[in-house]
């Protein structure tokens, strides 16, 4: 399959639902000034190490980098940290440290390991702060849909021991300092009420297989599982972004969560984006992005504001809905 402009830019959204995009490889080069170094192993999942891929300029600035980590998004069943790439890379460019991180899939360890694993790459970054010349006090993360949902589980659990786990790296923190979460589910009992083209409530969901039990019949692993849960006035910034036509994750996950920082006093900016379904790309998204990180992050002052008028365009429908994202691009690298 020939990969056209518009399906480069959905591969930018990081949440197409598209499970193959052959032909990628081909048609994204990152740019001469970014470095990608591959299986950099962070910690260990069960029996398996967890890898993560860096970004970052090959030109190191001489002040330490704050950082964005990304969280890919399929369900918790199917991604990898190839989504991370095309999306981190213009942050590399502009001297932020990037990690597009590995965690667990739903079918080789049922919650809370997905949140460990990801807590455990947070740990592993303090932890090498002085090796990779990073700012371990202005660590951002980013993620769609179930990506979106751990990252907002990261922001909101930064002092819950308990989902710590034993990866490593255990005299370290784990808590973020910004977090941009897009259409991320938060309370799963709630989604299908709100209407939803996938029966979340079904033994066989996606969040169901999750949790390792039909999410009605187990209110306390939902509990568990739901950033709401652990909202206090000490978590990070919030930038929570949602399609007003999302068919998969509705838009009332995303309000539940603005509602609950909200009321914990929590800096929350919340951006519903027009007429956009499970994913969306363009100018006005890249920018909100870019100002929130930038703030938080490194201190700017916000951006100027895009074009008020440049489209925030839907990622295209293709096949059956899914929660799933794209494999992302095999773009080669090198390996530590």
């Amino acid at each position: 399959m020939k990969m056209s402009t518009n399906l480069f830019a959905w591969l930018l959204s990081a949440v197409v639902l598209a499970p193959n995009l052959p032909g990628a490889e081909s048609a994204i080069k990152l740019p001469d000034d970014i470095e990608l170094v591959r299986d950099v192993k962070f910690g260990e999942g069960g029996q398996r190490p967890l890898k993560m891929i860096i970004l970052r300029p090959k030109q190191a600035p001489k002040d330490p980098m704050p950082v964005i980590v990304y969280i890919f998004g399929g369900g918790w069943r199917s991604g990898n940290p190839d989504q991370g790439i095309v999306p981190l890379t213009r942050f590399a460019q502009r001297g932020y440290f990037c990690a597009s991180i590995d965690y667990r899939l739903s079918q080789e360890a049922l919650f809370p390991a997905q949140i460990e694993d990801c807590k455990c790459a947070i740990r592993f970054l303090r932890a090498k702060a002085k090796e990779y010349n990073l700012d371990p006090d202005h660590i951002g993360v980013w993620g769609p849909s179930a990506g979106g949902h751990l990252a907002a589980l990261l922001g909101t659990t930064g002092d819950v021991k308990e989902l710590e786990g034993n990866g490593g790296w255990a005299e370290y923190s784990s808590r973020v300092n910004a977090v941009v979460d897009w259409f991320g589910p938060t309370d799963f009992l709630k989604m299908d009420a709100a209407g939803s083209k996938l029966k979340h409530d079904l033994a066989t969901s996606l969040e169901s297989r999750l949790i390792g039990g039909p999410i009605q019949n187990n209110p306390k692993k939902v509990a568990k599982a739901n950033p709401i849960t652990y909202v206090s006035s000490n978590d990070p910034p919030f930038l929570i972004m949602h399609g007003d036509k999302d068919p998969l994750v509705p838009l009332n996950q995303s309000e539940l969560l603005v509602d609950a920082l909200k009321k914990a006093k929590v800096p929350v900016q919340f951006e519903i984006i027009p007429n956009a379904g499970h994913g969306f790309w363009g100018p006005v998204v890249d920018g909100l992005v870019d100002r929130f990180f930038d703030e938080h992050l490194k201190g700017d002052q916000p951006l100027k504001e895009p074009d008020a008028h440049a489209a925030v365009i839907p990622k295209p429908a293709n096949g059956q809905p899914s929660l799933a994202g794209p494999p992302g691009p095999p773009i080669t690298g090198k390996q530590e």
